[in-house]
């Protein structure tokens, strides 16, 4: 392949061992994302930097973008046979969120790597406390019940999209787990519901901020396709599974899982360790 065009892609000969641990990472968030349906994402761009090995803050979350988008859309196939997926929720949660998805890829790639890693760790905190202080809604099975609801709160899932889109673009995750509660509560879907429609905007949003992020050179393609194969099969077997444990544990144990990564990720970059 001709240097320059290998260099635009971030196309560099990678060791067996990185591809081993960008396959292992990948199956990890897929894992997470297949059996909790939301969060597991936010450890994409950590495990990208720690265990992976990228050192660019930007290079890592335009890589985990464009593998959780992917990761999602695959997904999203496993989901189908549940017949749990509403496509018209999911689709109209999304078309917002690619407008602040957008705006968030560009804030940033202008924000300093330190900062970024900063402000994700701080994130990641935000996200553990809402994952093990929610309350899931009871099913909503009622067909004309569900119809009302999406049409009353409209204006709210547009507003949410296009702010967790803004997160999405920013840090580089799916937003599962800020989209998950608004699709139960602003469009009237049971938590089962949520987790197979979260996938469609994951998807969007995941494939519009590595857009934006490759048209900067901040992706490596390789890594990111690796990560990905991770995710399918970590994704196939959390899918397999969701049902075979309590969900709230799960949660529990996850965050605890988010805060620890964090304490790291915040104590490392602002100790310079």
């Amino acid at each position: 392949m001709d240097a320059t065009l290998a260099s635009y892609f971030l196309l560099p000969q990678i060791e067996s061992s990185t591809i081993i641990l960008s396959i292992l990472s990948g199956i990890i968030v897929g894992f997470i994302l297949g059996i909790i349906g939301g969060g597991g994402s936010i450890l994409a761009v950590p495990l990208l930097i720690y265990i992976v090995g990228i050192e660019d803050p930007h290079v890592a979350i335009g890589t985990s973008a464009l593998a959780v988008g992917a990761n999602a859309a695959i997904n999203l196939v496993y989901h189908k046979k549940s017949n749990k997926i509403r496509p018209k929720t999911g689709i109209y949660f999304a078309i917002p969120g690619v407008l602040g998805g957008m705006i968030g890829a560009q804030l940033g790639l202008i924000t300093p790597g330190d900062s970024l890693l900063v402000l994700f760790g701080v994130l990641m905190i935000v996200v553990a406390y809402k994952i093990i202080t929610g309350k899931n809604k009871e099913a909503v099975e009622n067909t004309s019940a569900y119809s009302s609801t999406v049409v009353l709160q409209k204006r709210k899932i547009w507003l949410t999209g296009i702010g967790v889109g803004l997160a999405s673009g920013f840090f580089g995750i799916g937003g599962g787990f800020l989209i998950m509660p608004s699709l139960m509560f602003a469009g009237g879907l049971s938590i089962t519901e949520a987790i197979a429609t979260s996938l469609i905007p994951v998807s969007v949003f995941g494939f519009t901020t590595a857009t934006m992020y490759g048209i900067e050179n901040s992706v490596n393609w390789i890594i990111s396709a690796f990560f990905v194969i991770g995710g399918a099969i970590g994704g196939f077997a959390g899918t397999r599974l969701m049902h075979r444990f309590p969900k709230k544990a799960l949660r529990q144990i996850f965050s605890v899982i988010l805060v620890i990564v964090a304490f790291y990720i915040l104590t490392s970059t602002l100790l310079g360790w």
